[in-house]
């Protein structure tokens, strides 16, 4: 009995790093939570790509659209913690719970935190005209009449009334249902600033028909070499990253975990993979699970104390 139990032991402790070796033998799904073509449905379908050469299985990118990434994670929530079917979602994920009042899961707790595969600042947008020359002058007419600053979803919600809270400024904000539409307005002049993407900014930016005044970060961005950031204006806690998360299901085992991680890492070395990602303002970071949890806390906490500051409830 006692030789039959060590083998058993002795089997066991031989499975994990089996697996870890052989996975994946199927097609990986990758879900995107949002519609085709945006910014996180064009990264994934890059990565992808990348990885099933690497893999030699096909990574099937799946959209599935709606309730701002709640659905699809929802899909994602429900799979098996086997790694084949994870997903690829943004700074979002973490702030809907702050923002909408049902959600069914917990965005960190219910999951398994994979890694950060990349951040992107925020931005600050406004028609390329002599108005608003640049963020100093911007705080300074705010501080004497009412800027409009429109917004498309959480993030740039929440990041427009960090701005007023730290420079003081009085804002009217807007809402839009897309980066799209309020990049239109801002360049026929129905609103006078925006936060967004870099990858939603950068095309209007390219045109002449709306310039950068503000980076929401402490360095400044490669997109927008000439763009100063709020930290060299002197407010510092005006930081917001979007940034790119992979989740898989709650339980996945850490040898798929680190697995995924380490080919993400032979991925996004590949030249053409990396200057696609720089040409998008998009910084490679690809941290630990623990490490990408501790942020994830990180910024639960400090949003959730910019929407009670500024009277934001959830809807």
């Amino acid at each position: 009995m006692k030789a039959a139990m060590a083998a058993f032991a002795t089997g066991l402790f031989m499975q994990a790093p089996v697996q870890a070796e052989t996975w994946p033998s199927k097609p990986v799904t990758l879900m995107v939570p949002y519609s085709p073509g945006g910014g996180t449905d064009i990264i994934a379908r890059l990565v992808g790509s990348k990885l099933s050469e690497l893999w030699g299985q096909s990574v099937v990118v799946e959209n599935k659209a709606g309730a701002n990434g709640i659905i699809g994670s929802t899909d994602v929530l429900r799979a098996s913690p086997d790694g084949y079917k994870i997903m690829l979602v943004v700074g979002s994920h973490v702030l809907n719970p702050i923002l909408t009042k049902s959600v069914p899961f917990d965005p960190i707790e219910d999951f398994t935190p994979i890694t950060r595969l990349a951040t992107s600042p925020l931005v600050l947008v406004v028609p390329n005209s002599d108005k608003y020359p640049d963020l100093k002058r911007y705080i300074e007419q705010g501080k004497k009449s009412e800027i409009s600053i429109g917004y498309s979803e959480g993030q740039t919600q929440l990041t427009g009334e960090l701005i007023r809270q730290a420079t003081g400024i009085k804002t009217t904000p807007i809402p839009y249902k897309g980066g799209s539409p309020l990049m239109v307005d801002i360049v026929g002049g129905h609103v006078d600033s925006g936060v967004t993407s870099v990858l939603t900014a950068l095309p209007h930016v390219s045109s002449g028909k709306l310039k950068v005044i503000g980076v929401a970060d402490s360095v400044r961005n490669a997109a927008f070499p000439d763009a100063t950031t709020f930290k060299e204006a002197g407010y510092e806690s005006v930081e917001s990253l979007s940034w790119y998360g992979l989740f898989g299901p709650k339980g996945m085992p850490e040898e798929i975990i680190e697995r995924i991680r380490a080919d993400l890492k032979k991925v996004t070395s590949d030249p053409s993979v990396a200057k696609q990602l720089k040409d998008q303002g998009a910084v490679v970071v690809l941290d630990s699970s623990a490490d990408f949890r501790s942020f994830l806390e990180g910024e639960k906490v400090k949003w959730a104390k910019v929407a009670r500051e500024g009277g934001i409830e959830a809807q």
